[in-house]
């Protein structure tokens, strides 16, 4: 589920490249094409259609899922997709006889966070857990394929201010989608993730106002940088992005991913590494 996002399309195909058998739950038949050519089974279903879910999950032996509301809408929100919709599919999964379950949930998730994403994403943790299911759950913090390439990255390379909400010195372990994908991957029927929650960091923690600083070292130029406040309107910048930038001038969460590395042998993307990535690919 989430196979024609970033983290789930990547994980599809890293899956499909060892020649395992695949099969992807699609919203929108339009989407079914790169992922058949591919070689993955798809069909046509939705985390609020549970009925849909239990053909997906028939005599499946590991569901993983992805799928979230952040960039959606209509009726596609945090209680409908992230909550509910989540336990519709753990439902169908346990029903179906699944042997592995693997959610990504995110570092921060909490039952009782104010931020709704969060606080959907930390009870369905606690959904799963209760369910019986066998599960891994992936904790990734903030993922620098969004929240470093969209809030400074693109604005950097094109030349326009970057706007950070607050002051921007609060360090976070940015980590990359494909370093969450691998330790997806490397969850499936393996023991030492079983019934296990992973949180999943990169190799430093690092501010907004480091990042900028390496983004001018690599661009040969100075970045004008704004500050806004909690709620004000940023140009340019996408509203999930407005919306939950304030969090993260709230708190630091540096990851010490020594023995995660030893354990599942992932080395970690560091933002530079990104960075440079994003610069080179861009025209």
């Amino acid at each position: 589920m989430g196979a024609t996002g970033d983290l789930g399309g990547t994980v599809a195909r890293m899956l499909l490249s060892q020649n395992k058998i695949v099969r992807c739950l699609i919203r929108d038949k339009s989407q079914t094409q790169p992922l058949v050519q591919a070689g993955a089974q798809t069909l046509i279903g939705d985390l609020k259609d549970p009925g849909s879910l239990k053909t997906a999950c028939k005599d499946v032996e590991v569901v993983i899922t992805t799928a979230n509301s952040q960039k959606r809408g209509g009726p596609d929100n945090y209680q409908t997709v992230d909550l509910q919709g989540n336990r519709n599919l753990i439902d169908a999964a346990k029903t179906a006889g699944a042997k592995q379950f693997i959610f990504v949930s995110a570092s921060s998730a909490d039952p009782n966070s104010p931020v709704p994403l969060l606080q959907a994403k930390g009870k369905t943790e606690e959904y799963l857990r209760d369910s019986g299911l066998a599960y891994t759950i992936v904790a990734p913090n903030a993922f620098m394929d969004i929240w470093v390439a969209d809030t400074v990255g693109f604005p950097a390379i094109h030349r326009r201010p970057v706007t950070l909400v607050g002051e921007g010195r609060r360090k976070h372990s940015w980590v990359s989608v494909q370093d969450v994908a691998k330790t997806m991957i490397k969850s499936v029927n393996n023991p030492k993730a079983m019934n296990k929650r992973l949180v999943v960091g990169g190799p430093e923690p690092l501010s907004f106002l480091q990042i900028i600083e390496i983004y001018e070292r690599l661009l040969g130029r100075k970045i004008v940088v704004n500050h806004a406040s909690p709620g004000q309107p940023i140009p340019d910048y996408p509203e999930y992005l407005v919306s939950l930038l304030p969090s993260f001038d709230m708190f630091d969460s540096p990851i010490d991913m020594t023995d995660f590395v030893r354990t599942f042998d992932i080395q970690l993307t560091s933002v530079e590494e990104f960075a440079k990535k994003m610069i080179s690919a861009t025209p």
